[in-house]
């Protein structure tokens, strides 16, 4: 048996060989006709198009004794925690892998916590991705449980942090209200959870001919091969792979989002199939995302609408003719969104401040206030004048809000920029180009009236955005959600919670939304609330092993 007792701080024993670069790199081809929207409502009925032939997905069966034994030391808000689990290390997903190095996934399966041995067979699996900034995540050099790398957290790796303390724009780390590092994956293994933490192609990956692999859809059809495989290997793998719950931050939380939303959808079938993903499920039982970076193509009206009217943090304005033209034109795609919201009925961009303010920032601002002692009480609203507190309440304006907020991050457009530097601009890349237009706003502006997005471009976008498969009542998606950002987020708009979150409601789904008061992008300042959460909705009850 090839079983090894270390602890986190000794060497591990490689289990795999694991491919740095790139594979025998099998271009994944893009589906020759975009489906549109009508046919994607009837294709979303039907039931999922197998990805591979039963001989390749004989491949990925999982090796339960290829595992390392390792020891580690949690901090929970109930203590430190001593977790004991095994660690199986670089598992490639998917039969044909473009790169192995980002195509593998990590296991971690608690075997002990505070020298009582725990029984993990029927545990929720935690499916904690890492991306950033849509970039590459591999978790092929980690150690140990957490391996994927946390970036952007305050004092951590580039990007950059910003000097607030919250997480830089491009990052995939969390942090509590002290500033503190929070890792899902942790404190899910500390719960006897079993985590899985995988990895993931991402737009900055080019090979030897300047050939982007990673640009979209990579991220999310390998987050779907990964669930393939765990889906797979239900009753070998431990834990109950028919309830897996997602998270993700930032561009991680879009991808975390848009796996719940897209389970099952036949769309992905022609990139999965050329992977050589397993012949299973790819839907999932819930998913928890953190301030998301999604519904690009209209990212940037929503956040013109939202942050138009504050300045940058150099103190000038953006250019107000764009930002009231994107701004004007969110207001027909609020309006096709067809939402409503108890107390408010249609949720168009005349109301959606006020379902915000109403739904999630006074609560937000009125929790806060609740949790300090009398006299950090009366400082805080001191030094907040435009906050009325009665009863026990916060109230306040939209306008006030924003002006408390300050300095939006981003230039307009925020997403897709004219000169083609965003991040995203490099995810819709294609071939050697490097960076597209993706809206027809900024086509436009920068080329002719009449110029039309690139062909491919409609199905891409579709698979990179959860709103469609919310809109058509995908049958394969999660109903379960957790959803959070942070009141001074203006990495994105806010209303791409709020939408979120009220189409889900609309649909009947079980979501748990809210807003963190006065904290940035990354903020995760109820992180033990999201694991107990886990284990609420998924009916688990943890089992002690009995000799």
């Amino acid at each position: 048996m090839r079983r090894h007792s270390l602890t986190d701080r000794g060497d591990i024993v490689k289990r795999r060989t694991v491919i740095g670069g790139l594979g025998a790199a099998v271009a994944v081809p893009a589906i020759a006709t975009f489906v549109n929207n009508e046919a994607m409502a009837g294709s979303e009925s039907s039931s999922s198009s197998t990805s591979s032939s039963s001989s390749s997905s004989g491949a990925l069966v999982f090796d339960k004794d290829a595992y390392t034994e390792l020891t580690t030391t949690i901090t929970t808000d109930a203590g430190d925690k001593s977790v004991t689990y095994h660690f199986y290390k670089a598992i490639t997903y998917v039969t044909n892998p473009v790169d192995e190095k980002y195509q593998s996934l990590n296991v971690s399966v608690p075997v002990k916590i505070d020298g009582t041995a725990v029984d993990a067979t029927r545990a929720p699996v935690l499916f904690a991705n890492s991306v950033g900034g849509y970039l590459p995540s591999s978790v092929a050099d980690a150690t140990g449980i957490g391996g994927g790398g946390m970036t952007g957290a305050p004092g951590g790796a580039a990007p950059s942090a910003s000097a607030s303390g919250e997480v830089a724009s491009g990052g995939n780390a969390q942090v509590d209200q002290q500033g503190e590092m929070v890792s899902n994956a942790k404190l899910g293994l500390a719960a006897g959870y079993v985590v899985v933490e995988p990895g993931a192609r991402g737009r900055t990956l080019v090979d030897s001919s300047g050939t982007y692999y990673g640009t979209a859809p990579a991220a999310i059809v390998d987050l779907k091969a990964a669930v393939r495989y765990l889906r797979f290997n239900k009753g070998r793998i431990p834990g109950n792979t028919d309830r897996i719950v997602s998270s993700g931050t930032s561009a991680g939380g879009a991808l975390s989002a848009l796996l719940g939303a897209s389970g099952d959808s036949p769309l992905y079938a022609e990139y999965l199939t050329a992977l050589g993903a397993a012949d299973a499920s790819d839907a999932i039982f819930a998913s928890g995302y953190w301030c998301p970076i999604t519904d690009l193509e209209h990212a940037d009206m929503a956040y013109e609408w939202n942050w138009g009217a504050n300045k940058l943090s150099s103190g000038s304005l953006v250019d107000q003719t764009v930002s009231k033209e994107l701004s004007t034109a969110f207001t027909e795609y609020q309006a096709s969104l067809k939402l409503r919201a108890r107390g408010f009925g249609a949720l168009t961009a005349r109301n959606l401040d006020d379902h915000l303010l109403e739904t999630y920032l006074r609560p937000a601002a009125t929790k806060y206030l609740n949790s300090l002692s009398e006299s950090a009480r009366s400082t805080y609203l001191a030094a907040n004048t435009f906050i009325t507190w009665a009863g026990g309440k916060a109230t306040f304006t939209w306008a006030d809000f924003l002006t408390h907020v300050g300095a939006r991050k981003k230039d307009t457009p925020a997403f897709d920029a004219f000169d083609l530097s965003a991040g995203e601009n490099n995810l819709f890349g294609t071939g050697t180009t490097q960076a597209r237009h993706f809206t027809l706003y900024s086509l436009r502006h920068e080329g002719s009236s009449s110029a039309r997005l690139a062909s491919d471009l409609p199905e891409k976008l579709t698979l990179m955005n959860p709103m469609p498969f919310i809109a058509k009542r995908n049958p394969g998606r999660a109903k379960h959600w957790w959803i959070r950002v942070g009141t001074k987020d203006s990495d994105t708009s806010l209303s791409v919670v709020g939408n979120l979150a009220a189409s889900l409601e609309q649909l009947g789904d079980d979501v748990n939304a809210l807003m963190y008061w006065d904290s940035g992008h990354g903020a995760n300042d109820d992180a033990a609330d999201f694991i107990t959460w886990i284990a609420k909705v998924t009916g688990y009850k943890p089992k002690t092993k009995t000799k």
